[in-house]
């Protein structure tokens, strides 16, 4: 046997070693014990090869929640390949521009999504093999290759070579500009910044053997909400199993408060894992019905979109002595801390508030959030953007910096206040302005236009624009919609629509975000837009 190092497909074969007949998955009716999970993945990952895919090849996974999601990653990282995240909302548009940025040379996709890659393979040639999972769907496209036929094929022996720590995890969010940016990290850094580091709330652990520890305790079922297409679904679903624990993934269709809440009680999960208001909100109110039997609910956390106030009241009154880990992070982050009871972040070590000389703000003082240490590369082909979020300190210590404005207060731990950017977070999904703006700009009755988000009660935030028309021309929020859905995924299309006689910009030519956030708050839709 190969000797373990700090390599992700490495660590989970020394938790499989240690438990292998503990339940790792369960994913709608399919449940995996860790020996079972470790073979597909296995069997995945001689596929991918026999496929004619080289070591460091991407490998797109375009896909609801499922118990295949998990088994092409870890069967990526097992033949020292890249797996790829593609948010399953994308039109073709956006799909084409991930199949091109990434690089990716392979897909694993949903039977469902073949019209969408079949739009976008022609103009593709780099995207070889496609594997298709089967679903509802009866789509079929021409040189495919049915993913359970390949793993059938293929042997479940761990027959690999030496990994390393340098073998790369990449995740794609959202970038300023509007498109989607590939955060290259080393394997190392990001299982020490967003996976739990083996220890989760303390250091990181030396050895990777140490991970067979955990498996010595009581297994924790975590029922995890969170789609396995953002960094939020994968990290909590990686610290499960790092953790030894049961992952319970939810595969619906749809957001179903009452389905989750009866797999809660059916599994007996201590944890849930949501995103913000718009998930916490419909599971609060279907507890109201006291029809739901969660007594091992201990926790409920929260990543990419903090709860608010009303609704952490609502769900610890309905659960009694559940405690609620109100967290931040970022793609580029990794791993923030849980917010206090005050609604404070305490810092961790490796983390700061700088200043724009990039040294520590003092007490009182505002800066932004930056972390040093197990930081990634950068972003994947985007040596600006890179430049940007990654700088040296004058004693030569390498942060990251997002640009996450935080104040310091007088105990030492920090109140969040927001990107310093325009990003609209809405439901936990990221919206740009300026990839919105440009769909928009592309309708005949529109000259100009700015979007920016206001407040929802269930989503944290809802998209609106504001935009001035051209002469003659009028316009309805729903046919602006039927615009805008052809272009871009449901979540970035506006919601709210405004119309005035001229926008404002900047001497630069900038928008001027903030009077058009007031004119949307203070201008009353017309009965025609609403």
């Amino acid at each position: 046997m190969n000797q373990r190092v700090f390599n992700l497909a490495d660590l989970f074969e020394v938790v499989v070693d240690a438990c292998p007949d503990r339940l790792a998955l369960v994913a709608g009716e399919v449940r995996l014990t860790y020996r079972e999970l470790d073979e597909r993945a296995n069997r995945a990952a001689h596929a991918f090869a026999s496929a004619g895919l080289p070591v460091g090849a991407h490998i797109g996974v375009y896909s609801r929640n499922r118990a295949e999601w998990m088994e092409a990653m870890i069967g990526a990282f097992k033949a020292r390949m890249v797996p790829i995240n593609i948010n399953f909302r994308y039109v073709e548009e956006e799909l084409r521009y991930i199949v091109d940025n990434a690089d990716l040379a392979a897909l694993v996709v949903e039977r469902g999504y073949l019209p969408k890659v079949a739009a976008v393979r022609a103009g593709a040639p780099a995207l070889g093999p496609v594997f298709v999972l089967a679903d509802e769907n009866d789509d079929v496209l021409d040189d495919t290759i049915d993913y359970e036929t390949a793993l059938a094929a293929e042997s479940t022996d761990r027959d690999f070579g030496p990994r390393s720590p340098d073998d790369r995890y990449m995740v794609y969010t959202g970038g300023t500009t509007g498109f989607p940016k590939g955060v290259e990290w080393r394997a190392h850094d990001i299982f020490c910044s967003a996976m739990g580091g083996g220890n989760f709330g303390g250091e990181p652990i030396a050895d990777p053997e140490l991970l067979a520890e955990k498996a010595r305790g009581a297994p924790l079922a975590q029922m995890l909400t969170t789609p396995l297409m953002h960094g939020n679904g994968q990290w909590i679903t990686w610290i499960t199993l790092f953790g030894a624990g049961t992952a319970v993934l939810w595969t619906g269709p749809r957001y179903d408060p009452a389905e989750i809440l009866r797999t809660v009680a059916r599994e007996g999960c201590v944890t849930m894992m949501l995103v913000g208001d718009a998930m916490a909100r419909p599971i609060a109110d279907e507890l109201e019905s006291g029809a739901y039997a969660v007594d091992t609910l201990k926790v409920i956390g929260s990543g990419g979109a903090l709860l608010s106030p009303t609704v952490k009241a609502q769900l610890t009154r309905l659960i009694p002595g559940l405690y609620i880990a109100d967290s931040f992070g970022a793609s580029e982050f990794g791993a923030g801390s849980s917010q206090t009871a005050g609604g404070r972040f305490p810092m961790k070590p490796k983390t700061a508030i700088l200043g724009e000389d990039l040294r520590p703000v003092g007490v009182g003082e505002t800066g932004r959030m930056a972390r040093t240490g197990h930081i990634p590369l950068g972003y994947y082909k985007d040596p600006v953007k890179t430049a940007d979020t990654f700088h040296v300190d004058p004693d030569g210590v390498r942060w990251v910096i997002p640009g996450d404005y935080a104040r310091v207060e007088d105990d030492g731990d920090v109140t969040l206040l927001g990107r310093g950017s325009v990003c609209i977070n809405t439901g936990g999904e990221k919206v740009f302005p300026e990839e919105v703006e440009g769909v928009l700009k592309a309708h005949p009755a529109i000259y100009d236009a700015v979007v920016v988000g206001l407040p929802d009660p269930r989503f944290g935030e809802r998209v609106a624009a504001v935009v001035s028309l051209r002469p003659t021309h009028t316009l309805t929020l729903t046919e602006l919609t039927t615009h805008t859905q052809t272009h871009l995924a449901g979540y970035k299309t506006p919601r709210n629509l405004v119309v005035v006689p001229e926008i404002p910009r900047t001497p630069a030519g900038k928008p001027d975000y903030r009077w058009a956030k007031s004119t949307a708050q203070s201008t009353p839709p017309s009965p025609s837009t609403t």
